[in-house]
């Protein structure tokens, strides 16, 4: 991760960014921290400052309760009503956030909606190396590979959440995890399930330190995904939409599998194939 050398200098007067840990009425779609969070919007932006938005009180509530850096708050006066919206600005203030009381017409600005959420929150990311996924106790790591589209991303972030699998691996290009689409995806998921970011040559290095088998999903494989031994810990490995897994990358799975289909479609969403595999392999382990 890169940040600026040097942060450009603050305003003064009326302007001038106020202190972490402060409350400051905002109307102004001028105003210079609107501006940066507005910029957020572009992934070198991200990149550069670390940070990304999260929409919604719930969003919110969940990095507040899962101990991620909450910098900054943006509340309409509906945002701040009631007694959820009043306990998680207050919590975001008391861990030194900046707290904004905006306008709808700021709050539409930074979010480039008519009809925006009430609170907005800017969080610092996380993203691991390759040094994080360890095999002890570890149930299911998805590995994508080159994934394009953030909702299906958001989706399978979400759905890995939801399965109790370990986390997801990026391999190669892939949309940012922390872009909007990809973050309103989640659900609030994002702040429950690590995110590691890695090379193809660098994860392919590093595959046989991982003591469990790596399964593929590929079109040409002959194996029922639903007969294989689900042991566990596992790499679960999905690939682009379009191209689906590179050949450097089957190449390097233990086995290479398919979900059974009777209809007249020929593939299935990404996100929608690699929910139902995910739960195929932890099927058994899986209790209501």
């Amino acid at each position: 991760m890169t940040r600026r050398d040097a942060p450009p200098r603050p305003p003064r007067g009326p302007d001038a960014a106020p202190r972490p840990g402060t409350v400051k009425a905002v109307t102004s779609l001028a105003n210079p921290v609107v501006k940066e969070i507005r910029a957020l919007a572009m992934r070198k932006r991200r990149t550069e400052t670390g940070l990304f938005v999260a929409e919604g009180l719930k969003l919110l509530i969940d990095a507040l309760e899962a101990g991620w850096t909450v910098t900054t708050v943006l509340a309409t006066p509906a945002g701040r009503a009631g007694p959820a919206g009043e306990r998680a600005v207050a919590a975001a203030l008391a861990t030194g956030a900046l707290v904004l009381d905006v306008s709808e017409a700021v709050m539409a600005s930074v979010t480039r909606r008519d009809n925006p959420q009430a609170v907005v929150a800017v969080v610092e990311q996380r993203l691991l190396g390759l040094d994080a996924v360890d095999a002890a106790g570890a149930t299911v790591w998805v590995a994508l590979e080159q994934v394009r589209d953030p909702g299906n991303l958001g989706t399978i972030i979400r759905t890995v959440d939801a399965a109790g699998a370990s986390g997801v691996i990026l391999v190669g290009e892939t949309t940012d995890p922390y872009g909007i689409e990809a973050v309103r995806a989640t659900m609030g998921s994002l702040f429950h399930v690590g995110l590691v970011r890695a090379g193809l040559d660098e994860f392919l290095a590093w595959r046989p330190r991982f003591a469990g088998p790596m399964i593929g999903t590929h079109l040409a494989a002959t194996a029922d995904l639903r007969r294989l031994d689900h042991r566990e810990p596992a790499i679960l490995v999905m690939g682009n939409e379009q191209a689906g897994l590179s050949e450097r990358m089957a190449a390097a799975c233990d086995s290479l599998a398919k979900l059974p289909m009777a209809g007249h479609a020929d593939s299935l969403n990404l996100a929608v194939s690699t929910g139902i595999a995910l739960f195929e392999l932890r099927r058994e382990r899986l209790r209501l």
